[in-house]
């Protein structure tokens, strides 16, 4: 194993240059340098300080479980477009997760498919636009900079009734979309 990459590795991907690591843990930027290029070896004490700071521990440095994804780029998002309605998937592979949040574009006049009732919670945030929510027999108006939460115990969908277009995130618990 090189500890060395790993080590450096962690610290681009934290955004910090070796003299911000070095100032974080109390050590001179050359020893981080030589650390990174393998030129000399941390103690376990100072390594445990060094991983701190990047934010993780001795155990999760050396696993050689694979890390779970934390951060998504739109290439990573999954999107489907039906008639008036785009959803994007924010975070793939999210029927494995206790939440799922989705971007939800509405054109005027349409609307979400129904969703049946389900054990779990609701909750969105309007970005743009005015939604008309429905759960069972009832309607919410919740507009731009707004947001909604329900228990997810009786039918429900969003729908569009106005001549803008309308921008949600929505999120799921458990997964249902």
């Amino acid at each position: 194993m090189e500890l060395g990459a790993k080590i450096k590795d962690l610290r681009v991907k934290n955004g910090l240059t070796q003299q911000e690591l070095a100032d974080r843990t109390e050590l001179s930027k050359g020893y981080i340098s030589q650390l990174e290029t393998e030129v000399t070896s941390p103690s376990i004490a100072t390594l445990a300080d060094i991983l701190q700071c990047l934010g993780t521990t001795l155990g999760e440095f050396f696993s050689n479980e694979p890390s779970r994804q934390v951060v998504f780029a739109e290439n990573d998002m999954f999107v489907s477009k039906n008639d008036d309605v785009t959803v994007t998937w924010l975070v793939p592979d999210s029927q494995r997760n206790d939440m799922e949040p989705i971007l939800v574009e509405l054109e005027e006049g349409a609307k979400t498919a129904p969703h049946s009732p389900h054990s779990g919670e609701e909750w969105g945030y309007v970005l743009d636009g005015i939604a008309t929510l429905h759960i069972g027999d009832r309607t919410y108006v919740v507009k731009k900079n707004m947001s909604f939460y329900f228990e997810a115990e009786k039918p429900h969908f969003i729908e569009n009734r106005h001549k803008r277009p309308l921008k949600l995130v929505w999120v799921s618990t458990p997964p249902s979309f």
